[in-house]
Order: structure tokens, then sequence, then C-alpha cells
């Protein structure tokens, strides 16, 4: 079996703005085929916040620069780039830069592997 690398330049992916700051999708169908896993990166401004949603997938929020708190489980933890957060199914969290700072973000969602019997 012989695979290809597919290399994909950020810089050039348009950016969308949103209610929970801006983003780009850097992992889909579109762009590399890929069926079950969906990776964005995204970037907030201070003050702003984006709030994972309450999935019934996995998701891990990995904070590449910058510094804020994770709300998780009712509890703030101050961040800064490096730290990040694993959410199971069901689970979610609330991620908000810090004042004159800002996040950026790779938040990467996969599926729920199925149970063998």
């Amino acid at each position: 079996m012989t695979s290809a690398t597919t290399f994909i330049n950020t810089n050039e992916l348009p950016r969308v703005q949103g209610p929970q700051g801006e983003f780009t999708e850097i992992l889909n169908g579109e762009l590399v085929g890929a069926k079950n896993v969906l990776g964005t990166l995204r970037w907030l401004a201070s003050g702003e916040t984006f709030a994972a949603e309450n999935l019934d997938k996995h998701q891990l929020i990995y904070l590449m620069e910058g510094r804020g708190t994770i709300r998780l489980d009712n509890r703030d933890y101050q961040v800064t780039r490096g730290a990040g957060v694993y959410l199971g199914p069901s689970e979610t969290a609330t991620l908000r830069a810090a004042d004159n700072a800002s996040m950026k973000l790779f938040h990467l969602v996969v599926p729920r592997i199925p149970k063998q019997e």
C-alpha cells in the first residue's frame, strides 16, 4: 500500500469570522478526503470565547499560541501555549482568550469507535 503526503498551506485557506472568533478547516473531506475526522484552526481575540459543543464524538483542543482560560467542569484553568484539553463524548469546555491576549487553537474532532462484540 502506497500513501502520498499532502501538504496543506494553512496560511492560504480562507478564514471565516464567526460568533466565536475566526476559524478555518484544515482537515476535512474536501481538502484531503478525510471521512471521519475534522481538524480546525481557531483564532480568538482578547476576551473572545469558544464553547466546544456537546458532541457524541471525541475532541482535542490544543493551544498553539497565546494565553487564556479553559473552563472545564465549572472550574477555570489558566493556560498558555502547549496546554490542551481532551473531551470525551458528551463533554464540553469553554476557552476564553485573556484580556490583552489572543489564542490560536487546533481543534480535532473524531467519531467514537464502535464497540466490537
